[in-house]
């Protein structure tokens, strides 16, 4: 029943016509809207565990414990982040004590690995077909738009969620805050 609940919430805001729409694919662009959370509110992230994009190693979220991660949920055919990527690769390249996580959905295999080349991307993405990752965040986040990019402080915790596209400039700004906490 929960995991009803829970795919129900994701889709609630997916629509095919009007307004924020972007066709058939069923999801909505968020609007970029910036959202921070206190230290002293923040919830532990998710378990976010799973198969890497080009096969290899398993990619758990736990891997990175003890740093700042972002977390960006991204698919190649989603036009947001394809305008996104570049901004993406800024920050990872100019903040290597930052580390990144991508998360693929509802995607090609092969139409995600020529996003990941085309965009020179460097860090690695866990591929979640079916959507179901995005789930692990119901109760946390709502992440009902693609793209929506999470950062975790070091300790593990959410610290703040931009939903839709994000910028070189937010991002960079929010890492920098989140890595200079105590």
């Amino acid at each position: 029943m929960a995991v009803l609940m829970a795919a129900a919430a994701l889709t609630s805001g997916c629509t095919t016509s009007g307004g924020s729409s972007t066709g058939s694919k069923g999801y909505i662009t968020g609007d970029g809207v910036v959202t921070t959370i206190a230290a002293k509110d923040r919830q532990d992230a998710p378990e976010l565990r799973g198969e890497r994009l080009g096969g290899g190693d398993e990619i758990a979220l736990d891997d990175y414990a003890g740093s700042v991660v972002v977390i960006n949920v991204w698919a190649s055919w989603c036009s947001p982040c394809r305008a996104e990527a570049a901004d993406l690769v800024q920050v990872a390249d100019d903040r290597p004590e930052v580390e990144f996580l991508g998360l693929d959905v509802r995607d090609q295999e092969s139409a995600a690995k020529a996003f990941v080349r085309e965009n020179g991307v460097p860090y690695p993405s866990l591929v979640s077909q079916d959507g179901s990752l995005m789930l692990e965040f119901y109760g946390l986040l709502n992440l009902a738009s693609i793209p929506s990019t999470i950062v975790i402080d070091a300790e593990g915790r959410i610290a703040a969620l931009v939903l839709g596209q994000v910028d070189a400039g937010t991002l960079r700004g929010l890492v920098t805050d989140v890595g200079k906490e105590p």
